[in-house]
């Protein structure tokens, strides 16, 4: 239970259908005195308080597990490693794939629980392979994409009650009709350990900043930066650009360069990638059939899915989008779909810009 409005809702609503329902907020810093900023963050001192009222609300029991030093480990480090390697980690994806449906999931087997009920908008469906996961009948609220990176074994032990809920808005109304507090307690977002959103100012504290150079894709030195892993693909503020284009238009990050602390920029045209490629995959249940299949890729938790054709061998996962995908970064996770089942994710490791160097 994050202290928010989803879990408290779900674990109403597997109390009602008779499940014997133990509440579990999970303490993932050990920085005592953090307190929410608006909808920055989660798992804070105020959620935790939240969380419990709705459990007593409930009439369940209540515990915060502490996962301070697991969640250091799988979640923070890799995301601070992850951009010194010059990639866009995606926290979310590693906090579910790590804490939430790992190591929580893990603890709760033991402890003799047979399921995790959370408040993700996501469907479980019995299929011909077993059990599969689809989109929630809300595709505005649809969180299937972050969820990419659960198991079949991890599936066999989820609950989403919230997954057919055509809105979120029904889902506010009926927290305030079972009297939970949190009813109209906004959503968190952003990065939860960051709190203040300020991910620049956080990363230069923890790696460092060192200056180096801006180039162009030719190679030609048009500007200068305070840091290479304050830079992300796609970006086009906080460029210092001594240089301008030729065509007098915006240029865009298309590329960080770690070893050699550089950033590659370029026209928006550039940030067209026509394939991505990556070693590290999982399939959310039953594997396809084929080692070539048509499906559909989405690269961030509320892109459009785009059409594709994938590819499965001994190196990894290949897919061909039908049109250019718009400024994907190494690091990044592509979720791919069959309909709106989750076929499986990979974490992308190589991008090839649809539009060649010398265009």
């Amino acid at each position: 239970m994050s202290g928010g409005v989803d879990s408290a809702v779900a674990a109403a609503r597997a109390v009602e259908a008779g499940h014997d329902v133990t509440g579990v907020h999970l303490a993932l810093s050990r920085a005592g005195g953090t307190l929410r900023t608006g909808s920055r963050g989660c798992c804070t001192i105020e959620d935790a308080m939240d969380a419990r009222r709705a459990s007593d609300k409930l009439g369940i029991p209540f515990y915060v597990w502490d996962f301070s030093e697991r969640f250091r480990d799988d979640v923070i480090d890799d995301f601070i490693s992850e951009y010194q390697a010059g990639r866009t980690p995606n926290p979310c994806m590693r906090c579910n794939e790590k804490i939430k449906f790992a190591a929580l999931l893990e603890r709760a087997i033991e402890l003799g629980f047979d399921a995790v009920c959370t408040g993700h908008y996501a469907t479980l469906v019995d299929g011909e392979g077993g059990l599969e996961l689809h989109r929630a009948s809300d595709n505005a609220k649809d969180q299937s994409y972050v969820l990419g990176v659960l198991t079949a074994e991890q599936l066999a032990h989820t609950y989403f009650p919230l997954g057919t809920t055509p809105s979120k808005a029904l889902v506010r109304a009926e927290a305030a009709e079972r009297g939970l507090s949190v009813a109209q307690k906004p959503d968190s977002h952003d990065i939860c350990f960051i709190p203040d959103g300020d991910t620049r100012g956080w990363l230069a504290e923890k790696v460092g900043a060192e200056q180096g150079e801006i180039l162009d894709r030719s190679g030609a030195v048009v500007g200068s930066h305070d840091g290479a892993h304050a830079f992300t693909v796609g970006q086009r503020r906080g460029l210092k650009l001594g240089v301008p284009a030729d065509d007098g238009k915006p240029r865009f990050v298309l590329e960080v360069r770690p070893v050699s602390n550089t950033v590659v920029v370029g026209p928006k045209e550039a940030l067209a990638i026509g394939e991505i490629s990556g070693e590290r995959y999982s399939w959310a249940g039953a594997a396809p059939t084929s080692s070539e299949f048509d499906c559909h890729v989405q690269i961030r938790a509320h892109s459009e899915p785009v059409p594709a054709r994938a590819t499965v061998s001994s190196a990894g996962v290949d897919v061909v989008p039908e049109v250019p995908l718009d400024g994907v970064a190494p690091g990044q996770t592509a979720v791919l779909y069959v309909g709106t089942r989750v076929l499986g994710q990979f974490t992308i490791d190589m991008t090839v810009s649809a539009v060649p160097v010398d265009a």
